[in-house]
């Protein structure tokens, strides 16, 4: 019995020995990680696009020139896989948004190389090449340049059928100015435009229509829209049921071609259209028109409800069309009463 407190005393003293070392293991290990950490520092010169972005800031809050977009360029110029192309084109896209200064110190050979890019084989590297374009749109010496390749980018989103190069594309011509020589283009492309805008994609239908609302207002190519040959469910673009951002936007192109048909120089000509043509479907006189914007004016978004009401008193009749020698207040237009 007298050995028990002391064999207690041994264990509590083994106790705490082994705590001792425990606590040693674990300061060590806490060492070794925090040490490991310290050493592990993320590649400065990797092309991945969080890279590219944490440089971009860096530099930029310490004024000093980076160096990253010169040398992403420098890189496109040799031969590369497609993935990498891709994956370059769009970190200088990144460096395009964050580094102003070094954008801005880039030149038109530059902008040539990118739009060679629109060439290469893989759609993916077509998509990334408008989206860097787009991006050098935003400085306006380069706007010119860019314009160069609006016939490419026409060509390219009426031959490849994928959402994700219309979207590409369509913004960059958006942000664009489209110069005059490719108008013949345009006409061309038309059909193309509109089977994008009568598609089943949203983004892509919202470019599509902010352009061909753009293109409404060029004289020379109203006609052509107006007699594009379209699907008989149309109308159903001006469905309550659509997104609000799409209804917006076909709502603007309606009303714009509302206002070119009605317009003096437009109607200083006898036009004859198509039986499924634009024109029919919004302004023949079998169009529903009337019933979907009637019923957009109490749409949810305060937006399209006033859209829907421009578009009402834009087709308010004309009194001189030539080819509405009537127009009774069942069809698409309104009378002064509605």
């Amino acid at each position: 019995m007298c050995c028990i407190p002391q064999r207690l005393g041994q264990m509590d003293i083994c106790k705490g020995v082994v705590s001792l070392a425990t606590a040693a293991g674990a300061i060590c290990l806490l060492y070794k990680a925090i040490r490991a950490g310290i050493k592990c520092q993320p590649p400065r010169c990797s092309a991945s696009p969080i890279c590219v972005a944490r440089l971009a800031v860096e530099r930029e809050q310490h004024g000093r020139d980076s160096g990253e977009l010169r040398r992403l360029l420098n890189s496109l110029e040799c031969k590369q896989d497609e993935y990498a192309k891709s994956m370059i084109l769009h970190s200088i896209t990144r460096c395009v948004y964050l580094l102003e200064s070094e954008a801005s110190a880039c030149t038109n050979d530059d902008i040539t190389l990118v739009g060679s890019m629109l060439d290469d084989k893989d759609n993916s590297v077509k998509i990334q090449a408008l989206n860097t374009l787009k991006a050098f749109s935003g400085i306006r010496k380069f706007r010119l340049k860019i314009q160069e390749h609006s016939i490419k980018v026409l060509e390219l989103i009426s031959t490849i059928w994928d959402s994700q190069l219309h979207i590409a594309g369509l913004r960059l011509l958006n942000n664009l100015p489209l110069p005059d020589f490719a108008h013949p283009q345009l006409r061309r492309v038309m059909p193309a435009l509109m089977e994008i805008l009568q598609s089943d994609y949203t983004l892509a239908q919202v470019q599509a229509a902010r352009l061909l609302s753009n293109l409404a207002q060029k004289n020379d190519l109203l006609y052509d829209i107006l007699n594009c040959q379209v699907h008989s469910n149309f109308l159903n673009l001006f469905q309550s049921t659509q997104p609000g951002s799409l209804l917006l936007e076909v709502l603007v192109f309606a009303e714009r071609l509302s206002e070119g048909r009605s317009s003096p120089h437009y109607r200083a000509v006898k036009w004859h259209y198509n039986e499924q043509s634009v024109h029919e479907a919004v302004f023949g006189d079998d169009s529903r028109l009337a019933d979907r914007l009637l019923a957009l004016v109490i749409h949810p978004e305060e937006d399209v409800q006033i859209q829907a009401c421009k578009v009402i008193v834009s087709l308010q009749c004309p009194q001189d069309v030539g080819v509405w020698p009537s127009c009774p207040p069942s069809h698409s237009c309104f009378s002064n009463a509605e």
